[in-house]
């Protein structure tokens, strides 16, 4: 290979070589060209929707649909990406019909989730919370390409309509779930609190006179009967010697005196035992004895005295007895109220005993219970508010989707990108002509050159002898580019005609052709 020193030497490396640079060049160049202008055309349709917030305040009504709106995208994407739902979609409009001999349904599907595209539009907004800018989904983009732009642009536009429609009921779902949910969880928290009010009950019947808020009520009734009986014990102790002084004057009193009439009933009787003695019970004055007896004991008794003739006659000693009588009849009463007092402050004292327990085992079922209202207060909210939150959904004024911009039908194609595909064939063949011509350089090892002759050689060149071209050189190399040419021509005719017959029509292919240049 000649050494490159300057500008002339690749110039005249270009020169030798100009065929096998220029040749690769137009191959790849006219490939590309083929390429580019027989590749079908793909077109691409693309829906806009817009995520709009819920319209009544936050403040007011707070939504159960939690979670950033870009998961909840994601997991409707998945939904609709799901297999039924693709082939439902290619079932209803033919999709890859001429791939459905040639590829399996997953082939199928895996090819229309990858002519789907699906993008998010994210923009930083403010906070409410935290009032710093942040950045948040508020859009994204559905987009489906191929080859048909009308059946394109329909699908582009089920496929918004099916995220708008699962949006929807994804949130209604998520509401209801959340408002039943809340609503069973309210009924066995009331069905738990009602069992607790019973408890509480049943226990306040058991230890109604142990209540804690009975406690000082119960002390003071302590009291109030202790200060009783030591009241009756102070009355019965002064009644004890009230009775004793009287016994004592009971006892101090003389024997009594005979009466007339306890005089004559004694004669009476003497006689009438004299008249047994002798005469039988019949006889008249025995008789008569007897009725003059009972007569005079009525006397006696009317006149309040004692017809055996006792003590009890004396008007000092009825007085004191009957004081006597009175006097033990009140002891009998104190010792009948004393005992009732004892078995009121035994009752009192086991009242006050049972307290702490009942106290305690009271706080604890209290504790219970005003734990369940506590939640049942809560969950009766969380209710409330979610079935509030239901109702904002199933009017479609939460969070919502919008479809902003609806598909259109493409105009232009996405793809071949004709002028990429033309500029990068020609620097790729270019690339390949200058690689094909150094290739041949470096493995030329011709001497061209007087100077490098006498390197090689080692001696001075003596002289050089010019190319010397005869009229016969100049015949041979028009004859050489007449042949080319002609071979040009038949290869290009060839190739038109072959083009035509196995490829595409020409007349086809000029239309497409001119569309291509004028869009």
């Amino acid at each position: 290979m000649q050494e490159v020193t300057s500008i002339n030497d690749l110039l005249a490396i270009v020169r030798r070589r100009k065929f096998s640079i220029v040749l690769p060049a137009l191959t790849i160049f006219v490939v590309a060209t083929l390429t580019a202008f027989l590749l079908p055309p793909t077109y691409r349709s693309t829906s806009t929707i817009l995520i709009e917030d819920q319209e009544v305040p936050r403040e007011y009504v707070t939504s159960t649909v939690t979670g950033f709106a870009e998961q909840r995208l994601h997991t409707i994407n998945q939904r609709i990406m799901s297999t039924p739902k693709l082939l439902e979609i290619i079932n209803r409009f033919n999709l890859y019909a001429d791939l459905k001999q040639k590829k399996t349904t997953e082939e199928i599907v895996a090819k229309m989730r990858k002519d789907i595209k699906f993008e998010t539009i994210s923009a930083d907004v403010i906070d409410p919370r935290t009032g710093r800018p942040t950045p948040a989904t508020i859009a994204f983009t559905l987009s489906y390409q191929g080859k048909n732009p009308g059946v394109v642009q329909q699908i582009a536009n089920v496929l918004a309509s099916l995220y708008l429609e699962e949006n929807l009921k994804v949130r209604e779902q998520q509401t209801l779930g959340t408002s039943t949910f809340m609503g069973e969880e309210l009924k066995t928290v009331q069905s738990q609190l009602a069992a607790t009010d019973a408890q509480i009950s049943a226990y306040k019947q058991r230890n109604l006179d142990s209540l804690p808020e009975l406690a000082q009520v119960n002390i003071q009734g302590l009291d109030m009967v202790e200060r009783d009986i030591n009241q009756f014990n102070d009355q019965l102790r002064t009644l004890r010697e009230r009775e004793s002084n009287l016994q004592t004057q009971l006892t101090g009193l003389p024997a009594e005196e005979t009466s007339s009439d306890r005089a004559r009933l004694g004669e009476l009787k003497a006689k009438l035992n004299a008249l047994r003695t002798r005469v039988s019970d019949e006889y008249p004055d025995v008789v008569k004895l007897k009725v003059e007896i009972a007569g005079m004991e009525r006397q006696i008794r009317s006149s309040g005295g004692d017809p055996n003739g006792t003590r009890n006659e004396n008007p000092n000693y009825v007085n004191i007895s009957a004081q006597l009588n009175g006097v033990r009849a009140e002891i009998e009463g104190v010792k009948r109220q004393l005992e009732l007092q004892q078995e009121r402050k035994r009752d009192f004292r086991r009242r006050i005993a049972a307290s702490p327990r009942v106290e305690e085992g009271f706080k604890a079922m209290l504790t219970e219970r005003n734990s369940l209202q506590l939640k049942y207060d809560d969950l009766n909210r969380k209710y409330m508010e979610s079935k509030v939150a239901h109702g904002l959904e199933k009017e479609q004024k939460g969070e919502r989707f919008s479809l902003i911009d609806a598909a259109r039908l493409p105009e232009l194609p996405v793809s071949p990108n004709i002028p990429a595909i033309l500029i990068i064939g020609l620097i790729l063949g270019i690339g390949v002509g200058v690689g094909v011509a150094a290739l041949r350089e470096f493995s030329d090892h011709s001497v061209r050159d007087v100077d490098l002759l006498a390197k090689l050689a080692g001696v001075p060149v003596l002289a050089a002898i010019p190319e010397i071209v005869t009229d016969l050189d100049r015949a041979r190399v028009r004859s050489l580019r007449l042949k080319a040419l002609l071979g040009t021509s038949v290869t290009i005719c060839t190739g038109i005609m072959v083009f035509h017959f196995l490829v595409m029509d020409l007349n086809v292919f000029w239309a497409k052709l001119l569309r291509r240049m004028m869009l």
